[in-house]
C-alpha cells in the first residue's frame, strides 16, 4: 500500500537590494543633481549681508533600462543683481522618472527679500528666515534647509543648505562674528566615482571669517571689511553660489547640474544630438557623465 505525503508550501521573504558592483546588464545606477541656487546680494552700508545659494537636489538609485529615457541638466541659478531680489533658483535635472529640484536662491539685504528660497536644498537667509530644503518632498530627502542670518540689525548672512547638512547660521554679537558656511554635499557611490556633489554656498558678511562653501562645489561667500569676493558654485556639481558682502563684494551664481549613469561594460548608451557627455571605465562599469542636455534629449541602452 502506498502512502501519499503532502508538503505544505512555506512563504519566503526576499530582500531586494541595490545591485552590487558591477551593475547588472539591464540596470542603470544613477545620480541626478540639479542646478545650484544663486547667492543673495548684501548692502554693507546698513550692515545687512546676504545668504548663500542652496545646493541642487541630490537623488541617487537604480532603474531598469527602458526605451528612450529623458535627460535634462538643470542650469545654474543666477546671483541676485539687486538687494530687492533674492538669488534665483537653479534649474531641475531629470533622468527618466527621477527629477531633482533646483537649489533655492539666497536671501538679500532688502526689506521683504531677506529669506532664502525653498528648493532641492534651501537658500540661506539674510535674516532669521531660511529657505526650506527637500521641496518638493522626496524620500530619501534630496536636500536640506538653508541657515538663518543673525538679523534683524547688524547681521551676518547664512549658508545655503547642502545635500547632507543644513546651511550654517550667521551669528552677530560675538567676536569675531560668524558668517554661515554652506552645508556639505554628499559623495556619489563608488560605482559612480565617489566624488562629492551638491554643497551649499557660503553666506556673505561684513567682517569675521569668510563663510566657506560646502564640500561638493559650494562657492565661498563674500566679506566686506577686508574685501573678499564670493565664488560661484562649481560647474556641473549643483553647488550653491556664495552670498554677497556689500555693493562691491558681489554675490555669485550657483553651479549647473549633472547626471551620472553607471552600466555594465557590455551595455552601450546612445544619446540624442543635444547631449554633452563623457565616459570612463570604473571597475567593472562604464560611467557616463552628462553635463548638458535639454528638455527633449534622451538616452537609450542596448
Amino acid at each position: 500500500m502506498f502512502r501519499l505525503t503532502f508538503l505544505k508550501a512555506t512563504s519566503k521573504t526576499t530582500t531586494h537590494r541595490a545591485p552590487p558592483f558591477p551593475v547588472g546588464k539591464f540596470s542603470v545606477e544613477y545620480l541626478v543633481v540639479a542646478g545650484g541656487g544663486g547667492g543673495g546680494k548684501g548692502n554693507g552700508s546698513n550692515s545687512w549681508s546676504a545668504g548663500g545659494g542652496g545646493a541642487g537636489g541630490f537623488r541617487t538609485g537604480t532603474l531598469g533600462a527602458s526605451g528612450a529615457m529623458q535627460l535634462t541638466i538643470g542650469a545654474f541659478g543666477a546671483a541676485a543683481a539687486s538687494v530687492s531680489a533674492r538669488g534665483s533658483n537653479g534649474g531641475d535635472s531629470t533622468f527618466a522618472t527621477v527629477t531633482s529640484t533646483g537649489g533655492g536662491g539666497g536671501g538679500s539685504s532688502g526689506s521683504g527679500y531677506r529669506s532664502g528660497n525653498s528648493g532641492g536644498s534651501g537658500g540661506g537667509g539674510s535674516d532669521t528666515n531660511f529657505g526650506a530644503g527637500n521641496t518638493p518632498s522626496t524620500s530619501p530627502s534630496q536636500g536640506n534647509n538653508g541657515g538663518q542670518g543673525s538679523g534683524p540689525i547688524q547681521n551676518e548672512g547664512s549658508g545655503g543648505g547642502g545635500a547632507s547638512a543644513v546651511g550654517g547660521n550667521g551669528v552677530h554679537g560675538v567676536h569675531p562674528p560668524t558668517i554661515g558656511s554652506g552645508g556639505s554635499g554628499t559623495a556619489a557611490s563608488a560605482a559612480l566615482g565617489g566624488s562629492f556633489y551638491a554643497g551649499g554656498g557660503g553666506g556673505g558678511g561684513y567682517y569675521g571669517p569668510v563663510g566657506v562653501g560646502g564640500q561638493g562645489g559650494g562657492g565661498k561667500g563674500a566679506k566686506a571689511e577686508t574685501p573678499t569676493q564670493a565664488d560661484a558654485g562649481t560647474i556641473n556639481t549643483g553647488g550653491g553660489g556664495g552670498g554677497g558682502g556689500d555693493a562691491i563684494e558681489l554675490a555669485k551664481n550657483g553651479g549647473s547640474g549633472v547626471i551620472l549613469l553607471a552600466v555594465s561594460t557590455s551595455v552601450t548608451a546612445t544619446f540624442s544630438a543635444g547631449v554633452s557627455q563623457t565616459s570612463a571605465i570604473i571597475g567593472a562599469n562604464k560611467v557616463y557623465t552628462i553635463t548638458a542636455a535639454g528638455l527633449s534629449d534622451t538616452v537609450s541602452f542596448s
